[in-house]
């Protein structure tokens, strides 16, 4: 198992009457998780990883972004009410493939 540990900046996608949170990888990351999980990516080019932020742990995918150059972490509600987080929140991320 591979594990990656970076800080970013949550951010809001509002689209079709729901709104969004994402993280966008660091390129670097995005490069080398690129290379090392070829054979492990499932529909969409998605990845199953599981994430840390705070105290809270779970399993999810993260999402190639052509715009982004990277992959993008979706961060679900529960998620940010359990650990306060908002749109512009730089959070603590550790991600295992």
């Amino acid at each position: 198992m591979f594990e990656f540990t970076f800080s970013e900046t949550v951010i809001k996608y509002e689209g079709d009457g729901a709104a969004w949170h994402f993280i966008t990888l660091p390129t670097d990351l995005a490069e080398e998780i690129n290379r090392m999980a070829s054979g492990l990516k499932g529909g969409w080019g998605s990845i199953k990883v599981r994430v840390t932020i705070g105290s809270t742990t779970w399993n999810t995918s993260i999402f190639p972004s052509k715009s982004q150059k990277s992959y993008v972490l979706p961060v679900k509600a529960a998620v940010r009410k359990a650990e306060t987080i908002e749109h512009g929140d730089e959070v603590e991320v550790t991600l295992a493939l």
